[in-house]
């Protein structure tokens, strides 16, 4: 039996081994290719050019951006590493900008982050760094991988605050067998001090907000930009069938909204679901957010060793959403549904389910519906 040599858990020296990082020019992943060059690992850079060099510079709390290249190529320059940065920008508008516009056209509310890890960085990039002979590629992302019964397993990062697991729910179990995350045994405040301690100029840089293609959450001139015409205006319909009003275009509204809907009701009101065939925003009482469960498309299941059969697992149905217990059954065509043990609002075609078994991640899939009655869970 061999046993690991170096701290990523290959057995070779840190000399002899390989390692892409992908550096987003932010403190995190500049951090990750500080530790790993000080242990003594072959290091090389790579920074994706996601979108318009000249339409990204300047634009602050979005990642991939122009300055963020500059900036990680000084930190690169720095350490003394190789550095390449990849002009992925068609790849980026096919696999999340179009997806991202398309998603919210047909009524539901997309996460690009996700998409982006998922193809892009998880695959584009994992592929090419593969092509310049690494033995991995690691990330500054908040997640620890561990080394289970069955293989890689997925876990939540220490830092609960800053756990990025949710985002990565997609990542294959081949790709978790190539990845790895040096930050998920830190805390933020750790990861600033270390790059304190290098000296990186990038150590008091504030964390990316915005998506990086929709700069100070403006992501419906956005979809208008990409889709000239998409705003296309429709009905307000209460759940009782009553025409309330008219909107300007389904893009903006998402399940669970409750400001901004352009109507006087003597109750408070939410959006419910949005019908994109109809173009019509359905809006309700509180009661008719509450749902039973939700059916998921696009699953993706990596504890093998588990039987996602009835099983009782804790689920995350948004990014800051606390843990809930529930039940996850897989069906055919990689779907699966999912049973809450309690009540839900405000689940939203288009977000992930998540799904846990303590810290560790089992999986996940794209909502597709709604579950709000009993007759919908049989």
């Amino acid at each position: 039996m061999t046993h690991p040599l170096n701290s990523l858990g290959l057995a070779k020296l840190p000399a002899q081994t390989r390692v892409v990082v992908a550096m987003s020019g932010g403190v995190d992943s500049s951090v990750v290719a500080a530790l790993l060059h000080e242990e003594g690992y072959e290091v090389i850079g790579i920074t994706l050019q996601l979108y318009d060099h000249g339409a990204a510079v300047g634009k602050k709390g979005a990642c991939c951006a122009g300055q963020d290249i500059q900036d990680a190529r000084r930190v690169a320059d720095a350490l003394g590493i190789p550095h390449y940065v990849l002009n992925y920008e068609s790849k980026f508008k096919d696999a999340v900008m179009d997806d991202f516009v398309e998603t919210y056209l047909a009524g539901q509310t997309p996460i690009p982050c996700v998409k982006c890890n998922q193809s892009v960085k998880f695959k584009d990039l994992l592929t090419t760094a593969k092509e310049l002979g690494a033995d991995v590629m690691a990330t500054g992302h908040y997640v620890q991988r561990h080394m289970g019964a069955a293989g890689a397993e997925l876990h939540r990062g220490i830092a609960q605050e800053k756990d990025q697991s949710y985002f990565l729910f997609a990542t294959t179990n081949e790709q978790l067998d190539f990845l790895r995350f040096p930050l998920g045994s830190k805390h933020k405040d750790e990861t600033r001090a270390i790059a304190e301690r290098f000296g990186l100029e990038v150590s008091d840089k504030p964390d990316s907000q915005d998506i990086c293609f929709v700069p100070e959450g403006g992501y419906a001139s956005v979809i208008e930009k990409l889709r000239p015409g998409a705003a296309e205006g429709g009905e307000i319909v209460h759940v009782d069938g009553r025409v309330l009003g008219t909107h300007h275009g389904i893009i903006h509204y998402t399940v669970g909204q409750r400001r901004g809907l352009g109507i006087a009701a003597p109750e408070p009101l939410y959006v419910v679901r949005v019908d994109a065939e109809k173009k019509q925003v359905i809006v309700g009482p509180y009661l008719a957010l509450l749902a039973t469960g939700c059916q998921l498309r696009e699953m993706n299941w990596i504890a093998h060793d588990l039987a996602p059969n009835n099983l009782p697992v804790t689920v995350k149905l948004r990014s800051a959403h606390t843990p809930i217990s529930a039940r996850v059954t897989l069906l055919k065509n990689n779907a699966a549904q999912v049973i809450f043990e309690g009540a839900q609002a405000g689940i939203a075609p288009g977000q992930a389910c998540v799904m846990y078994d303590g810290d560790r991640v089992l999986g996940g899939g794209w909502i597709e519906r709604a579950l709000r009655a009993e007759t919908d869970a049989a």
